[in-house]
């Protein structure tokens, strides 16, 4: 089943399968800017990334004494959702704990991904509910990929830039195998990155936002055509696409949590950039996408 909000700039189509948003359509360009997730390049568009992002070592943890398999960014993307509440420009999936997830995870919790539509974006929310009267421990990301070249087919992939604003030193971390590497990361004041498939050779690049607020803008050097991500409170961002496929994306993904350090000893509780929830309690994430 697909949910769809609709103005008269966008449409954008949600499917209640991982609460994944699978298009987003500019009607003054025409154009659909969101990858169309063919499998022979990377089978999806837009996936959350819950309760892990990244991979874990040996895709196993531990918690309580007792471990766990989960694999590459967790199992959120492959559940179905329930849609608890849906209004012209707005629509709220949900994933509450069940048996299946405590195999996995074997915390309680309640997974809400809102999205509302403005005139020229989507706003993003994603809140984690910890109904439990216990600590819980997760991370969250979202992973939208968008289509190269966009609009103009006389354009090719290493015509577009992201930019990172406001311009200032940030500390790019990065990845040894699936794996980051924190205690080597790089004080980095490069604000505008050229794109190309080598970019990608060593997989995403990873900037430490500090949850600061933080605009990525992908667009060409004229910018004729173009999307911006505006992150509220992110802690980090990836910029990725697959290396060496050249496939015709770029992934922009706001993170709150990191794969596994290649330092990690597999606990749970200490895994680097996890969040800790308390009892009752809940954590919001936000972020919008416009186009242009």
């Amino acid at each position: 089943m697909t949910v769809t909000l609709e103005n008269n700039k966008l449409r954008v189509v949600f499917s209640e399968h991982g609460a994944e948003m699978v298009s987003l359509y500019g009607k003054e360009k025409q154009f659909e800017y969101l990858w169309q997730a063919d499998p022979q390049y990377w089978g999806r568009h837009a996936p959350v990334l819950f309760p892990i992002v990244g991979r874990l070592q040996a895709d196993h943890y531990r918690f309580a004494g007792q471990s766990y398999e989960m694999h590459q960014h967790g199992f959120a993307r492959d559940q179905d959702f329930t849609v608890v509440k849906q209004t012209k420009t707005a629509v709220v999936f949900e994933l509450k704990a069940s048996n299946s997830t405590k195999e996995k995870y074997p915390f309680a919790f309640v997974l809400k991904l809102s999205y509302t539509l403005h005139a020229e974006s989507v706003a993003v929310t994603y809140t984690v509910e910890n109904p439990a009267n216990q600590k819980s421990y997760f991370s969250i990301g979202g992973h939208p990929a968008f289509n190269l070249p966009m609009g103009d087919p006389q354009l090719d992939f290493a015509d577009y830039h992201v930019e990172l604003t406001p311009h200032k030193e940030r500390q790019q971390i990065s990845l040894v195998g699936n794996y980051t590497d924190v205690a080597h990361a790089v004080k980095t004041t490069t604000n505008d990155i050229a794109l190309s498939h080598k970019l990608f050779a060593h997989d995403a690049l990873i900037f430490n936002l500090q949850a600061e607020p933080t605009t990525l803008t992908l667009t060409d050097a004229a910018a004729h055509t173009g999307v911006t991500l505006r992150l509220e409170n992110a802690e980090y961002c990836g910029i990725w696409s697959p290396y060496p496929a050249q496939a015709p994306f770029v992934c922009l993904e706001p993170w709150w949590g990191l794969a596994d350090d290649v330092t990690a000893r597999g606990e749970l509780s200490t895994k680097n950039a996890i969040h800790a929830l308390p009892a009752q309690t809940s954590f919001t994430g936000k972020y919008e996408i416009s186009v242009f």
